[in-house]
């Protein structure tokens, strides 16, 4: 045996002493037990999901982008004295194809004041925080690369000559003095051979805390097939934390709606292989212990499981849990736990969260000497996942519906650019389970409604015309602008399925083109009856309609070109299909319901000014952002088709069905904070619509019109008022938080006005409150933007003024019935209401004879009263009715 023999011998004798002595805090790889799969195991976090397998026992990374990483969750280097160590064994997986900088090992001290979730998203950049990669090259060099900055080594042993195909690398972190030392030993596991050893002292203490993970490094090879696999990666020490609850699946997260005693409970799990266990249980407390209430199976592709059980009524929150059990080297029961709150008809303050444009974790800056993953990024401007403090703000409002309305993934790079060919799933799922870690402590406790927008399907400004394909051939920004959908069926209903499962059950469950389901529906949350539209599937795209306005990403391009004449009339914006729900859901206030809302992606007006001169609102990403007092009278108002501003006549008639209802409207995807009232024929005559700011995504848009508002309010600044916007439709802007200078940390956050809406509905009073809030601005540690709140009441959603009026009604025997009023010559309904109280003086729009049904649609009690002639004025002489 030769001296060097011994010496390995001795190291490795000494390393698993040191283990032993770590147990507790152990952590030891499974992919020998685990069958061939995507995911990396329960306490791993894969950069990117795509770019890693299970295979053979081992993990492989299947993609030669640089620095992909694997991080390790349950475990995390803390301040105080101790060591920490490692091993691993590495394969190279096409040795003839590397290239001199190609690498493998260990990331150390990775987001040391980030969030974990946070951290382990550590791959394609330097940056701070950035950690160190002690790693072993292609030629058979053991190195220390400081990750924070470009190019820099600590240290790097370059005179070596011993290529490898296998290695087996150990990692000793222990503490000399006040500083720390890494000594590394690479062997070949085949001779016991040493490759090459390496020792580094004086490392300060903050350099080595924070996350581990493995690194499969290319080298920038051109070769997609290069890359590194791993088998038995250990690591203990005394200095590492041991967080159990930090595991990242299987269960990824869960959401779930309770609407007229139907519960569903939708749980997002792993990409498990199909020889794993693919059944989930779901248990309920009972006389003290857990009893299974029922089980169900994971779904493919989006693997996705659906509990739904009917006749839920009870009166009490109740806990729950759902069991999943995976077999690895052992069995191991997961459990994820819930609340089911019960139905608050018992409630008279009903509150909703709504927030929009959510993910975007990473900040990208041109500060990287290479694209990687389609572009430049850094970790210098820190970053906001997993909106620890928008969470901790959210919670404390204790809300009775979250609603998501749309992109809460991004696929131009959040965190990195898309894969749309066959990794589009895998790419999709692995930004929408960053959705689902951020929240899940939310929707596991709170119903919530979450629909998917343009993004989320990977699409920028869809129109999707009905579910059509886009035509064949078309790319980039001439396929976005087309008809249709860019990605296939299987993507888009995969995706849907993801974020609406839970949803009650479609009102119209026949599907679109292609076989692109549908969700639209109602979700009754305490008597608040919510309408769940898709406002991009049947919504046709303008560019085929006004070749001469050169409309590109949704912007018309010719300058000379005035949205105000487009000479297209009844252009459908919602369909055939949603309209007629949006009529039986007007008339429909069983439940019993008392308020009516409408939830969708985007406004039905497009609140946008751009500087006079500029054809699109790219300039304003890069401009000054003012101060928050000062208003600009230098822009001109946008038509963007990209809001529902347009088709005007389809947005006119779909206002008209929200006004029936006397419902709000909550929507986002503008990313500008905003109150309005719709107007159809006159400023004010139809409903009320708040729009959240965006929650996550950075892209600033303004309101600064040239024009004063008219109608002004004593006090209100010159973009508040009555204005039409660039599709000549009528608003009354009643609040607007535009981009403004902040002092509030993290500045480029919190300077675009990003944020989330707080609705609340009044059972006493029918009031209805919006507010608009700031990103870090809790009910009890902040303020709404200036002019919120704003408070009307349900009768204001029908704001047009009465022409005429028929008696008032009083009714006896029945407590706050619903009235009913059509116009008999046509058998139009006008409006349907449950009124507060029993007497409602009905108004009316036109002369002539009227019907009025009243009664009570749960019991089926009505009577009908037929011939009643409208007047011009409010007679004193009541109209009885008696139950």
């Amino acid at each position: 045996m030769t001296m060097r023999t011994r010496l390995f011998l001795l190291f490795i004798l000494l390393y698993l002493t040191s283990c032993s002595n770590n147990h507790r805090l152990k952590y030891s790889s499974e992919w020998s037990y685990s069958p061939d799969c995507t995911w990396a195991g329960p306490s791993l976090w894969a950069n990117r999901l795509q770019d890693w397998k299970v295979e053979d026992g081992r993990l492989v990374c299947i993609n030669a982008k640089p620095m992909r990483t694997v991080h390790l969750t349950t475990r995390r280097a803390i301040a105080g004295k101790g060591n920490i160590n490692s091993s691993v064994y590495i394969t190279m997986n096409r040795g003839d194809s590397f290239n001199s900088d190609a690498a493998a090992g260990l990331l150390i001290g990775a987001g040391k004041d980030m969030d974990y979730r946070a951290a382990s998203l550590i791959h394609h950049s330097y940056g701070s925080q950035g950690g160190l990669f002690a790693g072993l090259d292609a030629n058979g060099n053991l190195f220390i690369r400081d990750f924070e900055k470009e190019n820099d080594y600590l240290a790097y042993n370059e005179e070596n000559d011993l290529p490898w195909k296998q290695a087996y690398i150990i990692f000793n972190i222990r503490p000399v003095d006040d500083a720390y030392s890494i000594r590394m030993t690479a062997v070949n596991p085949g001779t016991n051979q040493i490759i090459d050893r390496l020792e580094v002292k004086n490392i300060p203490e903050e350099r080595i805390l924070g996350n581990l993970a493995l690194v499969s490094h290319s080298g920038y090879s051109n070769d997609p097939s290069t890359g590194f696999s791993f088998g038995k990666w250990q690591v203990s020490g005394s200095k590492l934390s041991n967080n159990k609850d930090q595991t990242i699946g299987p269960v990824m997260g869960l959401q779930y709606t309770l609407s007229r005693s139907k519960l569903k409970i939708k749980i997002q799990m792993a990409p498990l292989s199909e020889d794993d266990n693919r059944t989930l249980m779901l248990d309920i407390p009972e006389n003290d212990t857990w009893k299974k209430l029922a089980e169900t199976e994971i779904k493919k592709g989006s693997y996705i499981a659906l509990f739904i059980i009917d006749n839920w009524n009870k009166t009490t929150d109740v806990p729950f849990r759902v069991r999943y059990t995976l077999s690895r080297k052992s069995k191991h029961e997961y459990t994820e736990n819930g609340i089911i709150k019960h139905d608050p008809q018992d409630k008279n303050e009903i509150t909703v969260l709504s927030l929009s444009c959510i993910e975007q974790p990473l900040r990208f800056t041109e500060n990287n000497s290479r694209a990687i993953d389609g572009g430049s990024y850094s970790w210098d401007y820190g970053i906001m996942y997993p909106h620890r403090q928008l969470i901790d703000n959210l919670k404390q409002f204790d809300a009775d519906l979250l609603y998501f309305a749309g992109d809460h993934v991004y696929e131009g790079g959040s965190p990195t650019v898309a894969n749309t060919g066959s990794l589009a799933n895998l790419d999709y799922l692995y930004r929408w389970y960053l959705w689902c870690q951020a929240y899940n402590e939310l929707t596991s406790v709170i119903p919530s409604v979450s629909i998917p927008d343009y993004h989320d399907v990977y699409h920028g400004n869809i129109r999707g015309a009905g579910g059509k394909p886009v035509t064949a051939g078309l790319k980039g920004a001439a396929a976005q602008d087309a008809d249709g959908y860019k990605m296939s069926p299987e993507f888009v209903n995969m995706v849907q399925e993801t974020q609406t499962a839970h949803l009650p059950d479609p009102y119209d469950p026949v599907s679109a083109g292609q076989g692109i389901n549908v969700y639209f529906t109602e979700c009754n949350i305490g008597g608040v009856s919510f309408a769940i539209l898709e406002d991009r599937k049947f919504k046709p795209a303008p560019g085929a309609l006004f070749p001469e306005a050169n409309i590109v990403n949704g912007w018309p391009l010719n300058p000379d070109w005035n949205a105000r004449r487009m000479s297209v009339v009844d252009t459908s914006l919602l369909g055939a299909r949603q309209m007629r729900f949006l009529a039986s859901w007007a008339a429909d206030w069983s439940g019993p319901s008392w308020m009516k809302a409408v939830l969708s992606q985007t406004p039905f007006a497009n609140l946008a000014t751009v500087p006079a001169g500029a054809l699109t609102d790219d300039i304003v990403q890069s401009m000054e952002v003012p101060d928050s007092a000062i208003t600009l009278n230098t822009d001109r108002i946008a038509y963007d088709f990209d809001s529902n501003g347009w088709p005007q006549s389809g947005r006119n008639k779909a206002i008209e069905q929200f006004r029936k209802a006397f419902a709000t409207h909550i929507t986002g995807d503008q990313h500008l904070a905003s109150t309005m009232q719709y107007g159809i024929n006159d400023f004010r005559d139809a409903g009320y619509v708040i729009v959240s700011p965006a929650t996550g995504c950075i892209w600033t848009r303004r309101w600064h019109p040239p024009v004063e508002g008219r109608n002004r309010k004593e006090g209100w600044p010159p973009n508040l008022g009555d204005f039409e916007d660039g599709f000549g439709n009528k608003i009354t802007v009643y609040a607007v938080a535009n981009p403004h200078k902040s002092e509030v940390e993290p500045v480029h956050h919190n300077e675009p006005g990003t944020g989330y809406s707080v609705i609340k509905f009044y059972r006493d009073s029918r009031d209805i409150q919006l507010e608009n809030r700031p990103y870090y601005a809790g009910p009890d540690n902040g303020k709404p933007f200036p002019f919120w709140p704003v408070r009307f009441n349900q009768l204001d959603n029908y704001g047009r003024k009465a022409v005429a009026w028929l008696p008032e009604v009083v009714c006896t025997g029945l407590n706050d019935p619903v009235i009913r009023i059509y116009r008999e010559r046509t058998g139009e309904m006008i409006y349907a209401l449950r009124i507060k109280g029993n007497s409602f003086q009905p108004k009316v729009f036109s002369f002539g004879n009227y019907k009025i049904e009243i009664g009570e649609p749960d019991s089926g009690t009505w009577q009908i009263i037929e011939g009643v002639n409208a007047t011009s004025f409010r007679e004193r002489k009541a109209l009885d009715v008696s139950f």
